[in-house]
């Protein structure tokens, strides 16, 4: 499924998403720092901002969980194994909400690959011959209830909630 290209900048949407979640605790990784994050620091001083270069996540990072996980100039960085590990390792174990901003082209990466983590394709970003994209993970939009799954379907309805065994 291809996204089309979105007429906002990769700025302002993670400057979106960070006002759309305000994350109490934040952790970015990244080769460097960006002017949305920096904005919503001075808007809400009192987020913890962790910062961890692309690779491995250190120690006292990867035991802590953040509301949000942004991976920004990271990936084009990584080999391919590192990166799906450690954004699979985020996913799993630090935060419930991801935004990864990749150069597929450059990163070697295909969409199929974030898929194949549950990550979904949300906006296109193009200058000149560079071509960017924003996936997200959220864990309470992953996946929908199924219809089958309330109390109309079960062998009998009128216990539903009633016992616990």
């Amino acid at each position: 499924m291809n996204v089309a290209i979105s007429s906002r900048t990769p700025q302002q949407a993670l400057a979106a998403l960070l006002d759309r979640y305000a994350p109490a605790r934040l952790l970015l990784i990244g080769a460097s720092e960006f002017p949305a994050l920096d904005a919503f620091k001075q808007a809400h001083p009192d987020t913890l901002v962790a910062h961890a270069a692309p690779g491995a996540l250190p120690a006292e990072l990867a035991a802590q969980r953040f509301d949000l996980a942004l991976v920004v100039d990271c990936l084009e960085h990584l080999p391919k194994r590192e990166g799906l590990n450690l954004l699979g390792g985020i996913r799993n174990l630090n935060a419930s909400r991801i935004a990864v901003l990749a150069d597929l082209a450059a990163s070697g990466w295909h969409q199929t690959d974030f898929y194949s983590l549950a990550l979904q394709a949300s906006e296109r970003f193009q200058r000149d011959e560079q071509v960017l994209t924003l996936f997200t993970y959220d864990l309470l939009d992953y996946k929908q209830v199924p219809d089958w799954l309330n109390s109309r379907f079960w062998a009998n309805p009128e216990n539903f909630g009633k016992y616990w065994w």
